[in-house]
């Protein structure tokens, strides 16, 4: 069955696409037909590499599904690696960019190594680690919205999307991720104030648990993937969220969700769609996902999968007053 190319003609950027979400997003973007540039530290996958995965795979897989994939070799703690992306971008594309998904992030190998030990036993530097590239990665968020809103803006049009996570509400895995995390949140939310009158789109994207190469590695390992191993078993695939940033990306009305918060799930159920396995992944604001993520499995099997806990009880569990 030929997939229809609905972003034919569009020019995206994917930053961190070697492996995981931003792989499955390149993939997605790229086999509906959009123009992909994407980024990531790792031009081919060392012989000695924990998880396969690098620029020249992504590319070819993108390629072998009939899309068009530019792959640039960039270092996101690095401003000047930014800027001369975004001046390629501009140069070769005559100033068009349609989607940004900044996604870049290089910390989970630290995160799952470090579970349940304090944050005052860790290593001075794990801040660093966890956010340099993406609270720094926040800041590289923002560099990269700066530079894409530059190109977005006189052309009254374009959308950008922080890969965020639950992590943003309420304390998960460490101190620095959900801080992290809730920045991005707070980053979408404040730059769709400025972009909205430009007809600029700017949201959060929450996937939920996400089956990547790396999760997948530690599953059987004690850390922190294996106390959820359950939930990341039925969790989605790397391209849910892909799926989910593509039809964004053709939503003639998504000027409405600018500055919110977005549920993978939720998007899933708005649009059609489903995981590329062709299960639709448990959504955490389903009440019989809840339940049987507190140990009642039975109790969970005769819940209507429809009930759900609305967003503004979710909002409640934040960490706001």
């Amino acid at each position: 069955m030929l997939t229809m190319k609905t972003l034919a003609g569009k020019v995206c950027i994917v930053t961190g696409a070697t492996r995981g979400i931003g792989r499955g997003i390149a993939l997605q973007l790229g086999e509906a037909g959009a123009t992909v540039y994407i980024t990531g530290r790792t031009l081919t996958t060392p012989k000695d590499a924990d998880v396969a995965g690098s620029l020249t795979d992504t590319a070819t897989e993108v390629k072998a599904r009939g899309g068009k994939c530019i792959l640039v070799q960039c270092d996101h703690s690095k401003d000047e690696d930014v800027e001369k992306l975004f001046e390629r971008v501009a140069r070769e594309q005559e100033g068009q960019l349609d989607v940004l998904v900044n996604n870049a992030y290089a910390a989970v190998n630290d995160i799952a190594k470090n579970f349940n030990v304090p944050f005052w036993e860790q290593a001075e530097d794990m801040w660093d680690r966890v956010n340099n590239v993406g609270l720094r990665s926040v800041e590289n968020h923002y560099i990269c919205s700066v530079l894409a809103s530059r190109m977005m803006v006189p052309r009254k049009q374009g959308l950008i999307i922080n890969v965020s996570s639950i992590g943003g509400l309420s304390y998960l895995f460490n101190v620095p991720y959900g801080v992290g995390k809730e920045a991005c949140d707070r980053m979408a939310k404040d730059c769709s104030v400025e972009l909205k009158k430009h007809n600029v789109a700017y949201a959060s994207l929450w996937p939920g648990a996400v089956k990547t190469e790396t999760v997948t590695r530690y599953l059987d390992e004690e850390s922190m993937f294996s106390k959820f191993q359950e939930t990341f078993k039925n969790g989605e695939t790397v391209e849910y969220a892909g799926k989910c940033v593509v039809s964004l990306a053709t939503d003639s009305n998504i000027m409405k969700k600018t500055g919110r918060i977005l549920i993978s799930t939720d998007l899933g159920y708005e649009y059609g769609f489903v995981d590329i396995d062709g299960k639709t992944p448990p959504n955490p604001r389903q009440i019989k996902f809840l339940v049987a993520y507190s140990g009642a499995s039975w109790l969970a099997g005769i819940i209507p999968g429809f009930l759900k806990i609305p967003l503004w009880v979710l909002a409640l569990m934040g960490n706001k007053f």
